[in-house]
C-alpha cells in the first residue's frame, strides 16, 4: 500500500478539523482540548497537536490527512506534520479582521519549510463580508507572484472539503 499525505494549515476556526472529519473514511483522531483562549476565538475546543484521518483509493493507495493546529504557541508542530507532505490546504476564515493577512503568513511559514510544494486555498464563511470577495485573495497571491488556486469552500460539506483534496492531487500530478 502507497501512503500519500496532506496538510491542512490555518487560523484557530478556520475549519481543518471539521474538514478532516468530512473526509476521513476512518474515525478521525483529534487532539482538542478545551478552549482557554477565548478572547482570540470564541469556540469550545482547539486543536494542540494534530488531527488526523485517511482517505483509501481503489488501487490501494492511502492519503493521509493531517491538520494542523491554529495557534501560534502550537507552530512548533508545522514542520514536523509538513515532512513528506504532497501539499498544504490553507484554509481562510473570511469572518475574521484580516484574512488575507492570515493567509500569507501560513503560506510564507509552509513555503520556508518546502519552497516547491504546491498549495490550495480554501476560504469559507464568504457571506461574513459580501464586500470583500475570492478576488481580493487572487489579487494578493498575484501581487507576490504565488499561482494558488483559491477556493470558495464551506467544509462541513464533504463534497467541499474533497474538491480542496482534488484540485491538490491534479498540481501535484502536473508538476511530476
Amino acid at each position: 500500500m502507497q501512503y500519500r499525505k496532506v496538510v491542512f494549515a490555518g487560523t484557530m476556526g478556520a475549519g481543518k478539523t471539521t474538514a478532516i472529519r468530512a473526509l476521513s473514511e476512518i474515525a478521525p483522531m483529534s487532539t482538542e482540548v478545551a478552549n482557554r483562549q477565548t478572547e482570540l476565538h470564541g469556540k469550545a475546543q482547539t486543536t494542540v497537536a494534530l488531527d488526523y484521518g485517511e482517505i483509501r483509493f481503489g488501487d490501494g493507495e492511502k492519503l493521509c490527512l493531517y491538520g494542523t493546529p491554529g495557534q501560534d504557541r502550537f507552530a512548533f508542530m508545522w514542520p514536523i506534520l509538513a515532512r513528506g507532505a504532497l501539499g498544504v490546504v490553507v484554509l481562510v476564515d473570511h469572518s475574521q479582521v484580516d484574512p488575507i493577512s492570515d493567509m500569507t503568513r501560513y503560506l510564507e511559514r509552509f513555503a520556508e519549510l518546502n519552497r516547491d510544494m504546491p498549495f490550495v486555498i480554501g476560504v469559507g464563511r464568504l457571506d461574513s463580508n459580501p464586500a470583500f470577495g475570492l478576488n481580493q485573495y487572487v489579487d494578493s497571491l498575484s501581487q507576490r507572484g504565488w499561482p494558488y488556486p483559491v477556493l470558495a469552500v464551506d467544509v462541513r460539506r464533504k463534497e467541499d472539503a474533497l474538491l480542496l483534496i482534488d484540485v491538490l492531487l491534479t498540481m501535484v500530478e502536473n508538476t511530476r
